[in-house]
């Protein structure tokens, strides 16, 4: 028993660290996503020429706080693994999980978001801004991998939150 006592204190800040990084992680997915880009979309700042450089720099910012939780996730979900007693180990899939919201991450950072800003960069100030098709496609694979990253969020908060009640009940 004692074993288990000193477990529980000694990962408890990875774990910690874990559901504080995922809780904010989707906050912020989901205030940008259900209330910033859509009233952004609804107000028109979509047809505006400027629109293209604000909105990469929010993204910007926002991808970059987003692949710094993504690390934290990964790292905290890795020292779990390998930390904890074989009995209460969570398994391969909670790190396939933190690996694929770091993938997420990376593809939204570094392919999607300078693909639809340089998509939505208006070069020529005296032709009317029509959004390219090109463009909605890109928001729709956005979209997708949100809801993945949503899932993937969920699940992991869902397997620790089990691996913790069936710790606490031996």
């Amino acid at each position: 028993m004692t074993a288990i006592s000193s477990y529980n204190s000694s990962d408890s800040g990875w774990k910690k660290v874990l559901v504080l990084v995922l809780a904010f992680w989707l906050s912020c997915s989901l205030m940008l996503d259900g209330l910033v880009m859509p009233s952004m979309y609804v107000a028109g700042m979509m047809t505006e020429p400027g629109f293209a450089a604000a909105g990469y720099s929010l993204f910007w910012v926002f991808n970059r706080v987003e692949l710094l939780c993504a690390a934290l996730v990964l790292t905290s979900v890795l020292v779990m693994r390998y930390h904890r007693h074989l009995w209460s180990r969570p398994g391969l899939f909670t790190v396939l999980l933190s690996a694929l919201l770091l993938a997420i991450a990376l593809v939204d950072t570094y392919a999607l978001t300078p693909q639809m800003s340089a998509l939505g960069l208006q070069l020529n100030w005296f032709a009317p801004s029509d959004t390219p098709a090109l463009m909605n496609q890109f928001h729709l694979g956005y979209w997708l991998l949100d809801c993945l990253k949503l899932a993937a969020c969920g699940m992991l908060l869902w397997s620790y939150n089990r691996t913790a009640t069936s710790v606490s009940q031996m």
